[in-house]
């Protein structure tokens, strides 16, 4: 789940009761929770918010500072006891590197779009495995990619968990996750888990024909940002 929405460089500590209460309700449904701070949330106040999380057990705090301030993440991995996740923001094996070093990431999250493919998706699985690290694709996108990070995810030792776009709150228009394929039996889910695909390539069968008539007309996505009340730059 997110954990906050905009928060300003030094906010009210009663911003953070929200996120711990959303928590508190989901581990007493007796499920588990990782919560994504999205690196909106700038360092006075991750601070506060990871300890509060910790009696309660996420399964990991995701980008509870944005990958540019490696040596603050460094710092508050080093207090934190919850397991630190990172890593769709990272784009090759040598971003990823240095967070992998540091020992600053506990669940590193590449994303096969961001790194440029299958190939460089592996080496990156395989760098993390190498430091003891467990991999979990990024994935809130579409059948192509999923099917992509599935294939990486069945060949990959220390693969953890994958996430997938199926119901999220992207999802608008009418369009899901399933929508483009025409084979969407392939990711019945069932106690958590999906079969493998066992179809030609990626093992998915992608409906063109819907693909071309949902691009007419459409705009570029631009990511949305969030901006202070002087007009600075909080979160992009």
């Amino acid at each position: 789940m997110n954990a906050t929405s905009d928060m300003a460089w030094l906010d009210s500590p009663a911003r953070l009761a929200s996120c711990v209460e959303r928590v508190q309700a989901v581990k007493a449904q007796g499920l588990d929770v990782g919560v994504d701070f999205h690196g909106r949330l700038h360092r006075p106040m991750a601070k506060q918010l990871a300890a509060l999380l910790a009696p309660l057990q996420p399964l990991f705090i995701e980008e509870p500072l944005l990958p540019e301030h490696i040596e603050a993440v460094r710092q508050l991995a080093g207090q934190a006891t919850v397991p630190v996740a990172l890593g769709e923001r990272l784009h090759s094996r040598w971003d990823a590197k240095p967070f992998l070093e540091a020992s600053c990431v506990d669940v590193l999250q590449p994303d096969v779009c961001h790194v440029g493919g299958i190939s460089e998706l592996r080496r990156i699985a395989a760098m993390a495995e190498a430091y003891d690290v467990p991999v979990a694709p990024h994935c809130p996108l579409g059948p192509v990619a999923l099917a992509a990070s599935l294939q990486v995810a069945a060949a990959t030792p220390n693969f953890a968990i994958q996430e997938m776009s199926l119901g999220i709150h992207y999802n608008v228009g009418g369009y899901d996750l399933l929508s483009y394929i025409t084979n969407p039996h392939i990711w019945d889910v069932k106690d958590g888990y999906v079969e493998l695909m066992d179809g030609p390539g990626l093992g998915i069968s992608v409906n063109e024909h819907l693909v071309r008539e949902a691009s007419k007309g459409a705009e570029a996505w631009v990511s949305p940002g969030f901006v202070g009340p002087g007009g600075e730059l909080r979160e992009w």
